[in-house]
């Protein structure tokens, strides 16, 4: 089947938290405020927070997501409180490979929501959204091995750890070799 014809869901729930696609000019603001109050934990791990972005490359981030959604390229999800409204983080599957079918799981959290363990029930949940109604053949988790609250979530969740590659990226900030740990879901 042709991955444009897939009927992916705009969003979904799990037991505390609503997941859902970025709404354009809405949500930058929010996902802006979170990206400057985690700036400081975000920086050390992910390229994209090494400068904190402006209200507009928010919103340009934003709709480029929702362009790849809708080619089926990637699926960003961002989180929130069911009871609060409240935006707790962004998850997603990325490097998304039809012939496979396979992708790998990203995500980062608002440093205020930190240690309730929304993360790990928002990827569990997109995790089985994955498996279940996308039909994908392997999910991967990928994060720098030094890394521990991300290493966390796959290991919480059982996902079994294929590997460490040694000197496999470039540290967020390019400026050192880091090692790769590859956590996959099959």
């Amino acid at each position: 089947m042709n991955p444009l014809l897939l009927d992916i869901p705009l969003q979904f729930e799990t037991e505390r938290l609503k997941l859902r696609v970025p709404r354009q000019s809405v949500d930058s603001s929010i996902v802006n405020v979170a990206i400057r109050d985690s700036f400081n934990e975000l920086k050390p791990w992910l390229p994209f927070a090494q400068t904190i972005p402006t209200l507009e490359e928010t919103e340009v981030n934003l709709r480029k997501a929702n362009i790849n959604f809708l080619k089926r390229e990637s699926f960003r999800y961002l989180i929130f409180h069911k009871g609060s409204k409240d935006f707790i983080g962004v998850t997603s599957f990325e490097g998304v490979n039809w012939d496979i079918p396979k992708c790998h799981i990203g995500y980062w959290i608002n440093t205020k929501y930190s240690g309730n363990g929304y993360m790990l029930e928002a990827v569990q949940g997109l995790t089985e959204l994955g498996l279940s109604l996308i039909k994908f053949k392997r999910i991967e988790i990928r994060c720098e091995s030094t890394n521990l609250k991300s290493r966390s979530i796959p290991e919480k969740l059982g996902v079994e750890l294929e590997g460490i590659l040694k000197n496999e990226d470039l540290s967020a900030d390019g400026s050192k070799l880091t090692d790769t740990c590859i956590y996959a879901k099959v």
